[in-house]
């Protein structure tokens, strides 16, 4: 959102897909009004949100049931042949597959493959005969809708992609989700991709090609595959990546906390919660004598971060 945009009475404000969003691009959207209530949507909470949800700092309303029509895709880990033959065999039902890549070009510096090379190789071999169509971020915008336009109308059987469809993407009839090199996707943007399979009453299956090179990618991969529930793959991203800084930008790391775990602890959190709660309601600028001390800690600790206080 542009800073130098003003609303003369904005009341309330919505963020929809917030993991997408950074702290600063939140902020800047709440610094529009003093009187702005803020709702975040997101079917995967990112690991700070989800910290300050537990700290209290947030109200959390969650949605646990899938809308109506929509099904839950089955999820393995999977070898890039095995996720082909599943690819070739929707696609003879008559259904649509994506597969995903996590960047466009190839690179020297990253052993990752790419949608562009890979989308030559796969129209020239496995998946020769079939209608294969390409789509990625750095296309122009008309291009990228023209490309799904004809996917959505049935006029190509698999889509070669980068996470460019990750949100906004509905089409019932594909029924397949590959993602390759799914060790080097973050959770949320995994939980988003397979969402875009399952969207009708057919079966659907999501397929994880991947060689996780440390515990935490293996991890991540174990987590998708053991649970389709958005709340708690951002409880176990939580767990993998931290929560960040709750009064810093940092969406995830370590919290600096000598003791206390956010997680294991998070009934003693509520506990603090309404205990600062309550001095709050007493002395709300902590200007008392008696917590003088408090509030320079307090300063000493976070004066720098002030200005990026928000609620998500």
């Amino acid at each position: 959102m542009e800073e130098d945009v003003q609303f003369p009475n904005l009341k309330l404000g919505v963020i929809d897909e917030q993991h997408r969003f950074g702290v600063r691009q939140r902020s800047t959207l709440r610094q529009k009004s003093s009187l702005l209530d803020l709702l975040v949507m997101t079917a995967t909470p990112i690991p700070r949100t989800l910290a300050m949800a537990l700290y209290g700092d947030l109200d959390v309303s969650t949605l646990d049931e899938m809308p109506p029509g929509k099904t839950t895709a089955e999820t393995s880990f999977s070898s890039e042949s095995a996720a082909l033959e599943a690819v070739k065999a929707a696609v003879a039902q008559g259904r649509q597959a994506y597969i995903v890549y996590p960047i466009i070009e190839e690179s020297s510096r990253l052993d990752l493959q790419s949608a562009k090379a890979e989308f030559k190789r796969l129209s020239e071999t496995v998946l020769s005969g079939l209608r294969v169509a390409l789509i990625h971020g750095a296309m122009p915008g008309k291009t990228k809708t023209t490309v799904m336009a004809d996917f959505a109308a049935g006029k190509s059987d698999v889509l070669v992609a980068t996470p460019v469809i990750e949100v906004g993407i509905d089409v019932a009839n594909a029924t397949v989700m590959v993602i390759q090199n799914a060790d080097r996707f973050g959770l949320a943007s995994l939980h988003q991709l397979r969402g875009r399979i399952g969207r009708g009453a057919l079966a659907s299956h999501c397929f994880l090609v991947a060689e996780p090179k440390t515990p935490e990618a293996r991890a991540r991969i174990e987590t998708l595959v053991g649970s389709s529930d958005g709340f708690r793959i951002g409880e176990e991203d939580l767990k993998i990546r931290g929560p960040g800084e709750l009064l810093g930008t940092a969406q995830h790391g370590e919290l600096t906390l000598r003791v206390a775990d956010v997680i294991k602890d998070a009934g003693l959190l509520g506990l603090a919660r309404a205990d600062a709660e309550a001095l709050l309601d007493r002395d709300a600028r902590l200007l008392s004598g008696e917590h003088a001390a408090l509030r320079e800690r307090l300063i000493a600790l976070y004066q720098r971060k002030w200005t990026w206080i928000d609620l998500a």
